[in-house]
């Protein structure tokens, strides 16, 4: 049987009631080879499908492997330097990184169980990576930042300081927050709830991008909800909201929107400037 057909049926009996207590030597082989076969980046939460940013769509099965190593595993306490802290999964362990050039600083990078990091890769302290999450060649998640389950990022991408790119476990058949190559994102924006942000773009700090929230493309001079295209300058501006009619708020209401434009030339020469630390 392929790993994918052993997750399904696993997933099956745990549907069926399963529990941890009742695993076999088997099923927690099928569990650690799952988690080996992510952080090997074998498979993945997500995948593209098409041309389009719109076009990522979520591996179900892959999914449902990440919730039966939470649903079939006992919770232990595990240590972390002087730390004791529980979980059902140990950190992610990393004498593989530096044999590919990946740098994770001391004193607070934590990657979790299940997570994948490509070559030249830097992680700067204090950060983290949950499982699931597909951190791509040649990225930078700086400190502060927390990259969620089944994240999806690409190669060459820059988080800025204090950035939270949001997790999407469940339901399984929602795709994750994907972020795909060459993006830049300004110190402390926030990427949730499945959002897609298309490659090349650079999005201005303290965005918040959410599918609830309208993104206002004056390039194809449309509203999109829960995607920004391709190569575009991306920032927050205050628009009208319908609830400034009410006495309450004189001088008028207004709500957060994305403004997305062209990316200039100078903006992607300004988010490349620490190439420096990787020479």
């Amino acid at each position: 049987m392929t790993l994918e057909a052993d997750v399904s049926d696993l997933w099956h009996r745990y549907q069926n009631g399963l529990t941890a207590d009742e695993t076999t030597d088997d099923d927690e082989a099928v569990l650690d080879a799952f988690l080996e076969a992510i952080e090997a980046g074998d498979v993945r939460a997500a995948e593209k499908t098409g041309d389009d940013v719109t076009s990522w769509e979520a591996n179900e099965w892959v999914k449902e492997g990440i919730l039966l190593n939470f649903g079939l595993r006992q919770t232990e306490a595990r240590e972390y330097g002087d730390v004791t802290y529980y979980d059902v999964l140990p950190l992610r362990q990393t004498e593989d990184l530096g044999e590919r050039g990946t740098r994770n600083t001391p004193d607070g990078t934590t990657i979790r169980r299940g997570a994948y990091l490509g070559s030249d890769c830097i992680m700067m302290s204090p950060s983290f990576v949950n499982v699931g999450a597909y951190v791509g060649d040649g990225t930078l998640v700086d400190s502060c930042d927390t990259v969620g389950s089944c994240a999806q990022l690409g190669e060459n991408v820059k988080l800025g300081a204090n950035t939270l790119i949001g997790g999407v476990l469940e339901p399984v058949e929602d795709a994750p927050v994907i972020v795909e190559d060459g993006v830049s994102l300004g110190a402390g924006c926030r990427v949730t709830s499945g959002f897609r942000i298309g490659e090349n773009s650079v999005v201005g700090e303290n965005t918040l991008l959410t599918p609830r929230i309208p993104v206002y493309d004056l390039v194809d001079e449309e509203v999109y909800y829960g995607h920004l295209p391709s190569d575009r300058r991306a920032f927050t501006r205050m628009v009208e909201s319908s609830v400034g009619d009410h006495d309450l708020f004189e001088g008028g209401a207004y709500k957060p929107a994305v403004v997305a434009t062209h990316v200039e030339e100078q903006t992607l020469e300004a988010t490349q400037r620490e190439d420096a630390l990787r020479e």
